[in-house]
C-alpha cells in the first residue's frame, strides 16, 4: 500500500478537482433544480459513513475473537470515518432539506435513526478516549451495535413513511446524473481507502512507541 499511496493520493485529488465540473454539467432535477446537486456530495458521504461503520464492526469482531491489535487499529479508523463523514451527511442534509422541504430538520424515522447511528460511533470514540484500561473491548461491542442499525437506516424509507425518497432513486437516475453520481461515490470511497491506510499506519507507529516505552520501564 505504501507504494500505491502517492499515486492514489494524486488520483483522488484529481477526481475531487474534476468532480465540480461534472456536477456543474449534470442536468438539473425537474423540481429541486440547483439545490439537488448537493446530492452528489451528500449521498457519497453516507456511503463512506456506512462503509466505515461496517469496517469498524467487522474489525471489532476479529479483535474480540482473536485479540488482534491490527484489527483494533482498523476498527478505530472505521469509527473515525463513520463520525467524520456522518457529520458531513448530517450537515449537507439540512442544507438540502431547507430548500427542498422548507425545514432544516424533521424528526422522521430515517433522519432520527441516522442521528442515532452517528451518536453511537461518537460514543465509541469517547469510550476509546476516556474509558480507561480495557475500554477497547467494550467499544468494540458498541461499534458492532452501531453497524447493526445501519440496515434499518437504509431500508426505513421502504418500511415507514418518511420525507426521504425510497431506495429506488439511485438505480433510476437519469442519463447524465448517473455517471456523475458514481464518479463522486468512487472519489469518496478511494479517499476512504487513503484515510484508512494512513490512520492504521499511524496507530501501528503509536503502538510501537508504547511497546518501546514499556520495554524501557522494565
Amino acid at each position: 500500500m505504501q507504494r500505491l499511496f502517492l499515486p492514489l493520493t494524486l488520483l483522488v485529488a484529481a477526481m475531487f478537482a474534476y468532480a465540480p465540473v461534472m456536477i456543474a454539467q449534470a442536468p438539473f432535477e425537474s423540481t429541486m433544480l440547483l439545490v439537488q446537486k448537493i446530492f452528489y456530495f451528500h449521498v457519497p458521504s453516507w456511503f463512506v459513513m456506512f462503509s466505515g461503520a461496517f469496517l469498524c464492526a467487522g474489525a471489532s469482531v476479529v479483535y474480540l475473537a482473536k485479540g488482534s491489535r491490527n484489527a483494533d487499529h482498523y476498527a478505530l479508523a472505521g469509527a473515525e470515518l463513520a463520525v467524520v463523514f456522518g457529520l458531513m451527511g448530517l450537515i449537507t442534509g439540512p442544507l438540502w432539506a431547507r430548500k427542498a422541504w422548507g425545514v432544516w430538520w424533521e424528526w422522521d424515522v430515517k433522519l432520527t435513526l441516522a442521528l442515532v447511528v452517528w451518536l453511537t460511533f461518537v460514543a465509541y470514540l469517547l469510550l476509546r478516549r476516556y474509558g480507561g484500561a480495557g475500554s477497547e473491548k467494550l467499544a468494540a461491542g458498541v461499534g458492532i451495535f452501531g453497524a447493526a442499525n445501519i440496515p434499518f437506516v437504509y431500508y426505513s424509507v421502504n418500511w415507514w413513511r418518511t420525507m426521504h425518497p425510497k431506495t429506488t432513486v439511485v438505480p433510476t437516475l437519469r442519463e447524465g446524473m448517473r455517471g456523475t453520481f458514481w464518479f463522486c461515490v468512487l472519489a469518496f470511497m478511494l479517499l476512504m481507502v487513503l484515510i484508512v491506510a494512513a490512520r492504521v499506519r499511524l496507530e501501528r507507529q503509536r503502538a510501537l512507541v508504547d511497546d518501546l516505552f514499556l520495554e524501557l520501564e522494565d
